[in-house]
């Protein structure tokens, strides 16, 4: 999320490729509709000389009269300083944005769409209704014509047109499709609609967003899943005459890949949370204080008041929580070890999710192993737990030294040497040998190797939290892409 804040930062500031300051968009942090009549001047001209007059309305657009619910509308819609100015000197990621927000900017003052849609419905000769075809065509582009390529086959059919039908007419089909589905489980959200969502409940605002998904990552509450998923088979059959073809095709389930995923951490302490404060983490609370926000930042209630009101019923609550609830641990009871007798518990510890034999009341301390990083503390068996005790374990030597695999706090490991070499968190540390251990190191020490000298020091290069660098004397240089 930081980086998609600092390519709009960036445009704001305009520093270009030079270095010079230009200043490319309007300010970012807003929700507003509306935009300046010379910035509308400016779009009407641009389409009448550049698109077309048949793209320019009559009237010009004013967005500003339908203001949505808690928009900020104190600055502009983001728009480009120049709309004479496609394209800039900038870097690809910042070249996209703008590229959208100019062709936005444009479209919103240029002639609506005249889109025709078609809906069909097919009937048998007892008149049941079995099939629906939908289809549409565009019969003028209007604003589309910013985003649409263009065809070098103007009378090339569209896609998804149906051919003049009329009610009645007798149809004869050309093939029948029936596909296997399977239901989905609702998707996690991604940034993108994580936001989107909070839009819709009325919940923060435009400069709140970004800081809040920002957040529950750095305190690892969600973190970026890295699942690819599995391949499923599917069937497809298809009616053509008389013949059925049956024809076996793929997709992809089970996939997290660039999705929001709930940690450990992140499920207890929401339990913790929705069970001790469930009116405050209400969503019908949070927007009815963003609105009580709204109404005293416009003079119309008293923001004293609205305080006093919210903290004489939190304040004792919080008391009471502090008081009575015990720290949260999301512990399970997983089973006994059949070696000691002792209970084998899945629980939230000091450096993450973990599994513990033993009571800390024991005389001999508990024994612990932290979960791998596609396991939580919810799905972890009592047989994956028990696992975990079997690392660290030596895998054999290489270059007359030993190798081992262990789990520490940040993931499984290689441990050779001086060299600590982290293992791909898709994989299942049990199953590295010495050959794959063997792969891991010389990868590291590829990657570690020197790729230039200066002043002769050694230049690396890696890639860190916060992208591809380049190492020299201590300093870390960071490498954008252009």
């Amino acid at each position: 999320m930081e980086k998609e804040q600092r390519l709009p930062q960036r445009l704001y500031q305009g520093i270009d490729f030079e270095g010079d300051t230009v200043g490319l968009i309007t300010y970012m942090r807003t929700d507003g509709t509306n935009i300046s009549q010379d910035a509308i001047k400016e779009c009407r001209n641009y389409i009448d000389k550049e698109i077309g007059k048949k793209y320019l309305p009559n009237e010009a657009r004013n967005y500003s009269g339908k203001k949505a619910k808690n928009a900020q509308e104190a600055h502009e819609a983001i728009r480009p300083t120049s709309m004479s100015q496609q394209t800039v000197s900038v870097e690809y990621d910042q070249n996209r944005l703008y590229d959208l927000i100019w062709k936005r900017t444009i479209a919103s003052q240029m002639s609506s769409a005249q889109v025709e849609r078609t809906n069909v419905r097919i009937e048998n000769n007892n008149n049941d209704s079995i099939f629906t075809a939908n289809g549409e065509m565009i019969k003028f582009e209007g604003f589309l014509a910013v985003y649409l390529e263009g065809n070098d086959n103007e009378d090339e059919e569209q896609e998804g047109m149906l051919p003049k039908l009329a009610k009645g007419e007798a149809l004869v089909n050309k093939y029948i499709t029936a596909t296997e589905r399977y239901t989905k489980g609702p998707y996690r959200f991604t940034e993108a609609s994580l936001v989107k969502s909070l839009e819709e409940l009325g919940i923060g605002r435009p400069s709140t967003y970004a800081p809040t998904i920002s957040t529950i990552q750095k305190r690892e509450y969600v973190q970026k899943g890295t699942i690819e998923g599995d391949d499923r088979n599917y069937t497809e059959l298809k009616l053509k005459g008389k013949e059925i073809i049956t024809k076996i095709l793929t997709e992809k389930v089970g996939s997290d890949k660039g999705k929001l995923v709930p940690t450990d951490i992140g499920n207890i302490v929401n339990d913790f949370l929705v069970e001790n404060f469930s009116s405050i983490l209400d969503f019908g609370f949070t927007a009815k204080v963003e609105s009580e926000f709204d109404d005293i930042a416009e003079g119309k209630e008293d923001w004293i008041k609205m305080i006093k009101d919210f903290y004489k019923k939190f304040h004792p609550n919080v008391e009471h929580v502090a008081e009575n609830a015990d720290r949260a641990k999301g512990e399970r009871l997983l089973g006994v070890d059949p070696e000691s007798g002792k209970n084998v518990y899945a629980r939230l510890g000091r450096f993450g999710a973990m599994v513990q034999i033993g009571e800390a009341t024991d005389e001999e301390k508990p024994k612990f192993a932290s979960l791998m990083g596609d396991q939580n503390l919810t799905t972890i068996t009592f047989e994956e737990a028990m696992d975990l005790f079997k690392l660290p374990k030596k895998v054999g030597g290489y270059e007359g030294k030993p190798v081992e695999v262990a789990v520490g706090r940040f993931g499984p490991y290689v441990k050779f040497d001086d060299m600590y070499v982290s293992i791909p968190r898709d994989e299942n540390p049990m199953d590295v040998d010495i050959n794959r251990a063997i792969e891991l190191i010389e990868e590291k020490r590829q990657a570690d190797a020197p790729i230039a000298t200066y002043e002769n020091l050694p230049v690396q290069k890696g890639v860190g939290r916060f992208g591809p660098f380049i190492k020299w004397n201590g300093l870390f240089i960071n490498v954008n892409k252009k």
